[in-house]
């Protein structure tokens, strides 16, 4: 710990650096944590939440108490949160000098604690390397830009851009209607680059005001950590030119959801060669097996991809969503594409995960995937030729409580990520539902009230 942490200080000293924000990831991907000063950040080397917030809801609830004081301490004791010098940021926007810092979380006896997502990932991220592979991934994030609304009963609607008028139609690919917001991507560039995020390419998707930003393939947790920060980066250079981003997976009706496309491979670690091209340059029998595992398993951990009511509303007939596990090449009705690529850069592309996804979460469940099916060989279903949108054989659940059920039934998600995450997880999503379930929505308002 004393080589990295005198690293750490030494970057902060550097940037003179007079806060430090230290942060953990909740279930949800809300960033958990203090604000210290750096003096008192160096002095103490980290810091100490409740084991709680990692049982807490998108609304700042907490699960039913049975399943409370099962899973955490009856004195709501503290867990130890250590600073990874890896996964330090500096905050451009801030007024004074500040850094983020992502911590890891720990128990007093020193062992990861199962709830944090960023455990999690590593757990998954181990069982590759007890293989000696290393999984590469390469995310793309889809989000609106929506005008500032105060109102959640009001629909969103799109944002005037430079000329001043709202965009109309679809615009996919469009650069003139990216551009109608060059003064915010300026920012979010520069403050990008500022952090060292890895970004790409910026794209028009679909739907008005729609966008994509993709990341550069590498390491998984670094990259998961990249789109967390991300998220918060293109919040705050949305508000500094007064609009919204979203990451919902569905914040608009009628118009398409926003995914968190996972492009994923995998390299032998001894030669650095790819896994999932064999002497030919063809795909490999661990590559084929990789996507049977995504196949078999995808249903079992798809509230990790879809972990909220609102990520089903993206999965509806005619959404542009491949609400299915089959796989193509060069497809994209399928939710496992394979881009056409060079034999190096043999990949399967995850299409079923939403942008409201924490990165941690889904990248840990795919790559697990994934994992099951070399080690299981488990063999694809046929290669779909065509349109995949209206096959059901390989179709998913389309519920979060369906979905909920999939995952606290099978057994082999529960041995590897572990059975306090699996019933954490899913009881703070059943928590989240419970509360959604109490809301009375305007479609019952509008069709109910004087006809029934």
């Amino acid at each position: 710990m004393n080589a990295p942490f005198d690293q750490l200080s030494a970057w902060l000293k550097e940037h003179k650096i007079t806060e430090v924000e230290c942060v953990v990831s909740d279930l949800t991907g809300i960033a958990r944590g203090k604000i210290a000063p750096t003096n008192k950040f160096l002095h103490e080397r980290g810091m100490r939440l409740p084991e709680s917030v990692l049982l807490q809801t998108v609304t700042g609830d907490f699960v039913d108490d049975d399943i409370y004081y099962d899973l955490l301490d009856p004195a709501d004791i503290d867990m130890v949160c250590r600073p990874d010098s890896a996964a330090v940021y500096v905050v451009p926007w801030a007024i004074e000098p500040t850094a983020v810092v992502i911590h890891d979380t720990f128990d007093k006896q020193g062992n990861p604690i199962e709830l944090s997502p960023r455990n999690v990932l590593k757990k998954v991220l181990k069982l590759y390397t007890d293989k000696g592979w290393q999984p590469i991934v390469a995310p793309e994030m889809e989000f609106y830009l929506t005008q500032r609304c105060e109102d959640p009963d009001l629909p969103l609607q799109a944002p005037l851009g430079r000329s001043g008028r709202a965009e109309s139609g679809r615009q996919s690919f469009s650069i003139d209607a990216a551009n109608e917001f060059d003064p915010l991507f300026e920012d979010v560039y520069d403050w990008c680059e500022a952090q060292g995020l890895d970004l790409d390419t910026l794209i028009h998707e679909d739907g008005p005001a729609q966008m994509e930003i993709n990341f550069r393939h590498g390491d998984a947790l670094d990259l998961a950590d990249q789109i967390t920060v991300f998220k918060r980066t293109m919040r705050e250079a949305a508000l500094k030119h007064n609009v919204t981003a979203t990451f919902m997976a569905k914040p608009v009706g009628d118009e398409p959801g926003s995914a968190m496309h996972l492009h994923q491979s995998v390299i032998d670690i001894a030669t650095g060669k790819p896994i999932f091209v064999d002497d030919n340059g063809q795909m490999s029998e661990l590559f084929l097996h990789h996507i049977g595992g995504l196949q078999k398993y995808i249903p079992k951990v798809l509230p990790m991809f879809a972990p909220n009511v609102n990520s089903f509303r993206r999965f509806l007939p005619d959404t542009s969503a491949p609400v299915n596990v089959e796989w193509g090449e060069e497809n994209r009705t399928v939710g496992l594409r394979v881009p056409t690529s060079s034999p190096e850069a043999m990949r399967v592309e995850n299409r079923l995960p939403g942008a409201d996804a924490n990165p941690y979460l889904a990248i840990a469940a795919s790559l697990l995937c994934g994992y099951l099916g070399m080690v299981e060989k488990i063999n694809p279903s046929a290669p779909v030729q065509g349109r995949a949108y209206e096959r059901r054989n390989l179709r998913l659940p389309i519920t979060i409580e369906d979905a909920l059920a999939h995952m606290e039934d099978c057994p082999t998600i529960e041995q590897y990520l572990g059975s306090k995450f699996v019933r954490g997880y899913v009881a703070v999503k059943r928590a989240e539902h419970e509360n959604f379930k109490r809301v009375i929505s305007s479609w019952e308002r509008e069709f109910l009230l004087l006809s029934v």
